[in-house]
């Protein structure tokens, strides 16, 4: 009988966002993982937006409770939780609990290396030098602690530069005023060339990294070869300039509404 149970927990902020890739990275590791999907609402209250991740850890409390073996498996530390302290705080209560975790993007945080180094501490001798060795061993417990703490902190502080570039860019690129000229009709935008970009934005490289070739994406955007390098060339520049895929497609959107 098996005695262990693997799950996969993955997490998406909106439901704009492609939860896949997560999911293909933990079942290529762990093809028999159960996969707990999460998607959120943008709101603020943790509490309130996540009911699979509290649903995962009832499920793993009831398995522990009856012999069972757990594990948990992220595509990165990031996915575990929205912010440091809550990431921080989650990890220590499933480690205590008797959970493994296991990060596929940062290893060195897996609750196996945070054991082991816990299980390297030095042997008391029962002699006065104890006292020593005890600080010694709070010292090098607080050390293997802190290194998951500083891997949760910059998970968050990666997050937030993400959104600080993500509204530079939008500022930069004049996404917003883009929109407007479209809607006051300053800007003549048909809406067969927004289709087109959008097929293009969905399918073609770099926006799409598995994505088709140029002669592949034209038939799909049914558009000429000038128009078709010309909006992709168009494409490109949002993009280097900071804007996300998802920011552009947005702004696309929003010109056909």
């Amino acid at each position: 009988m098996n005695d262990k149970k693997i799950y996969g927990y993955c997490r998406v902020s909106t439901r704009k966002q492609s939860i896949e890739r997560q999911i293909a990275n933990i079942k290529l590791k762990f093809p028999d993982a159960e996969i707990f999907r999460e998607v959120g609402t943008g709101t603020k209250n943790t509490s309130d937006v996540r009911p699979v991740w509290n649903r995962l850890k009832e499920k793993i409390r009831q398995d522990l409770s009856s012999g069972l073996k757990t594990v948990i498996v992220f595509d990165s530390v990031s996915r575990m939780s929205r912010n440091a302290d809550e990431g921080i705080a989650d990890y220590m209560e499933l480690y205590e609990l008797g959970t493994e975790l296991i990060f596929l993007t940062e290893s060195y945080v897996n609750t196996s290396v945070y054991r082991n180094a816990l299980q390297n501490q030095v042997g008391m001798t029962d002699s006065s030098v104890d006292l020593i060795l005890q600080g010694i061993n709070a010292y090098l417990k607080e050390v293997a602690a802190e290194q998951i703490r500083i891997a949760f902190h910059q998970s968050e502080k990666e997050v937030t530069d993400l959104h600080q570039r993500v509204s530079g860019g939008m500022r930069s690129s004049g996404a917003a005023e883009k929109i407007r000229k479209s809607r006051t009709g300053k800007k003549f935008i048909t809406e067969k060339s927004i289709t087109a970009k959008l097929k293009i934005l969905e399918s073609a490289f770099p926006f799409n990294e598995h994505g088709l070739s140029d002669k592949d994406c034209m038939k799909l955007a049914g558009c000429s070869p000038n128009s078709y390098y010309r909006y992709k060339a168009e494409l490109k520049e949002q993009y280097s300039s900071g804007l996300t895929v998802d920011e552009i497609r947005k702004t696309l959107q929003a010109q056909k509404s």
